[in-house]
């Protein structure tokens, strides 16, 4: 119960710092409009999974950002190991979170549904 506690706040930790991170100390223009949406920790504190939002649908811009967050992983890793009072820094992995497209997808076929009730 602790050890899942722990995983927790560790969670929401990385995912605050690596914001601030992103918006103060990568210059990379690539990834400007990302927003972190979730963080995953292993049980065991080694690896973490960071999952990012960007409002752009492009697969273009998609490939751009995820190569710039690539880039850029030493570095947040490194201030990561800086901020947080943790034994071992985790490994870090950049994943794109579909949620926001998907919810955005949901709300056009509701709209799309609620024109056709209309006529």
């Amino acid at each position: 119960m602790a050890q899942n506690f722990r995983v927790g706040r560790l969670s929401q930790e990385i995912q605050r710092e690596v914001n601030d991170i992103l918006m103060k100390r990568v210059r990379d223009p690539r990834v400007q409009d990302v927003t972190i949406t979730g963080v995953d920790v292993t049980g065991d504190l080694q690896q973490a999974t960071i999952y990012y939002s960007i409002l752009s649908d492009k697969a273009s811009d998609a490939q751009k950002v995820q190569t710039g967050l690539e880039k850029a992983t030493g570095l947040i890793r490194r201030e990561l190991g800086q901020r947080l009072s943790i034994y071992v820094t985790p490994e870090l992995r950049f994943v794109r979170d579909k949620s926001v497209q998907y919810g955005d997808h949901i709300d056009e076929l509701l709209n799309k549904l609620r024109e056709k009730d209309r006529y």
